[in-house]
């Protein structure tokens, strides 16, 4: 890289055929997506080396209140460039064409694992009652290319985000994932525990049917019923139609709803994405009446099965906290996921880059004040 790189704007068309040109790329790393996030501004940054393009990144755009000249410039599960050699030929630029645009900070999180743990480490974690955490336990596999982005970030002064329970404002750090590449459908299903397997085989023997398309509004209906019976906040109908057209229009592959009946009612429902080789279940949704026919394992197992006919290497369950203690409220999630089998992931996490350092601690303090 002779001259060194140059990062300018680039239009989402460029983005896009720069995102179709590689294996996979978080889909939150496609121009789509500034679609979907309308409270942000979106724009496609790439990198230039010469006249080649060598990367590109999504950054959404965050005025900050009563400060609205500066941004906050995100760029989550981001940006799509070359993590293994030298990174700050890459953020520099980067930051200097950010900090010209009215940037007070950078917030990003490298698509870049730390390290991994298979499903056998974690259950015995589970049943260790000395471990509490997936980071007590030894033996994980360790990516030195995760280590080292984490050293060079630190050193360069960006900020660690990720809170120490995996789940804060932003994107989780710990993910659970099935790797799919080689592996039959028998072997995946060999590879989960028995009940998992016993809920597929129960889901099948009560006729439960599964689906692909169908009516958002019969999903939201019942993603609000989730919402009230687990006590989360759910997203408007508004926010999956934005959703839906927008990763249709950029690929008609891209996003799918799977909906599980049971002699005519609607028994569970999950929306799949598929970014190249990369599959992630989004949202899922499920009733409280029926649980007994098993319709979410039954969702599961079509969105893994569809995943590894479209030729994916991952089903990507997404979120978890690296919390293995049984009187956390957060365990459940990592028993249900490891019951698929799979591995449970950290990734680099997301850091922040101060550009202008008082505005941003004007935005730390405003942050903590809200109470995060």
């Amino acid at each position: 890289m002779g001259g060194g790189l140059t990062v300018v704007p680039i239009s989402a068309a460029e983005h896009l055929a720069f995102v179709r040109a590689q294996r996979s790329v978080s889909f939150l790393q496609t121009p789509a997506w500034a679609r979907v996030k309308t409270e942000w501004r979106g724009e496609s940054l790439g990198w230039y080396d010469g006249r080649q393009l060598v990367g590109a990144g999504l950054v959404l755009h965050r005025p900050v209140p009563r400060l609205e000249r500066f941004t906050l410039a995100y760029l989550p599960e981001g940006p799509v460039i070359d993590w293994t050699g030298e990174i700050d030929v890459w953020l520099d630029p980067l930051a200097a064409c950010l900090k010209a645009q009215g940037a007070f900070a950078i917030r990003l999180g490298p698509p870049v694992r730390t390290d991994t743990w298979s499903a056998a480490q974690v259950k015995e974690g589970i049943a260790d009652p000395g471990i509490k955490r997936l980071t007590d336990l030894s033996g994980q596999r360790a990516d030195p290319v995760g280590a080292r982005v984490t050293g060079r970030l630190r050193d360069a002064g960006w900020l660690p985000q990720s809170p120490e329970n995996g789940f804060g404002v932003g994107h989780p750090q710990f993910k659970y994932e099935i790797p799919l590449a080689g592996k039959t459908e028998d072997e995946l299903l060999g590879g989960m525990n028995q009940l998992w397997r016993r809920n597929i085989k129960k889901a099948a023997k009560a006729g439960v049917e599964v689906t692909v398309g169908g009516d958002l509004q019969v999903f939201h209906d019942l993603y609000v019923h989730t919402a009230e019976r687990d006590h989360f906040t759910p997203r408007p109908l508004r926010y999956f139609e934005t959703m839906f057209a927008a990763l249709n229009a950029e690929d008609p592959e891209r996003i799918r709803l799977y909906l599980a009946r049971h002699q005519g009612d609607v028994v569970a429902a999950t929306i799949l994405v598929r970014v190249g080789v990369h599959a992630w279940y989004s949202y899922g949704a499920s009733s409280t009446r029926k649980r007994e026919v098993r319709g979410s394992n039954a969702c599961q197992w079509a969105m893994i099965r569809d995943s590894l006919a479209a030729g994916c290497d991952v089903y990507d369950l997404r979120g978890i906290t690296p919390t293995l203690d049984p009187d956390d409220p957060h365990a459940g999630l990592i028993q249900f996921k490891v019951g698929t089998g799979g591995q449970a992931v950290r990734y680099v996490g997301e850091w922040d880059l101060p550009l202008r350092p008082m505005v941003y601690r004007a935005f730390d303090l405003y942050i903590k004040r809200r109470g995060r």
